[in-house]
């Protein structure tokens, strides 16, 4: 059968050694590259196309989410499995909606995500059953606010919402400081925010950001 090579996205680099192994047991998986940032994301993928990219959501500086946007801006055909801690739906509805294949969190078995990665190399998609019961519940829920943002707008949102500041923002994600602004205006706006304080309850309640993550001043 054909191989499928693997681009890994995490930023421990002992989280990528065991899932590299993991993986690698099966004859077909090859991990062509690894990486443990967004950046270095979209510069494995241009040079590798991998089949699959394996990332995970929580890395340093932007999001995967962000990283899965801008890989997807190179590749719209880019096959990316999100492999998370989060279990909540507000991640994974962005992830899918920036063009995730599929999401499966860290606590589900190995052979899961195996057949995820089988599933998403043949162009099909992947959920685990803990994802699709958080998105089932907040649908019923009927608090969707989050649900009018795009992406690049929540990944805005989760950076506001950890105290970064606009300049940091501006860098991280390489946008000019007007654009920043702009799209933080929007989000309160979308929200209807009156301040970055409902901006961190929405996060948080959305589980974007861990209650810890929050910087004040």
């Amino acid at each position: 059968m054909k191989p499928i090579s693997i681009l890994l996205v995490d930023d421990h680099p002992i989280v990528r050694e065991g899932y590299r192994r993991l993986l690698e047991l099966r004859p077909r998986f090859i991990v062509c590259a690894e990486a443990e940032d967004a950046n270095q994301a979209y510069v494995a993928y241009k040079a590798h196309r991998p089949s699959v990219v394996i990332m995970d959501l929580s890395l340093v500086g932007v999001s995967g989410v962000e990283a899965l946007r801008r890989i997807r801006e190179l590749d719209k055909d880019a096959k990316i499995l999100i492999f998370s801690m989060h279990a909540g739906s507000a991640f994974a509805l962005k992830a899918f909606e920036a063009g995730a294949r599929g999401y499966i969190t860290k606590s589900s078995a190995p052979a899961e995500l195996i057949k995820a990665v089988e599933v998403i190399a043949e162009g099909g998609r992947a959920m685990s059953e803990e994802i699709s019961r958080a998105i089932a519940a907040d649908r019923l829920s009927g608090d969707r606010a989050i649900d009018a943002l795009s992406p690049r707008e929540t990944e805005v949102l989760r950076l506001v919402a950890t105290g970064l500041s606009s300049e940091s923002i501006s860098s991280l994600l390489n946008l000019s400081l007007k654009t920043v602004r702009n799209i933080h205006y929007a989000v309160k706006s979308k929200i209807g925010a009156e301040n970055d304080a409902h901006l961190v309850w929405l996060a948080l309640a959305a589980g974007l950001i861990p209650a810890d993550s929050v910087i004040t001043h």
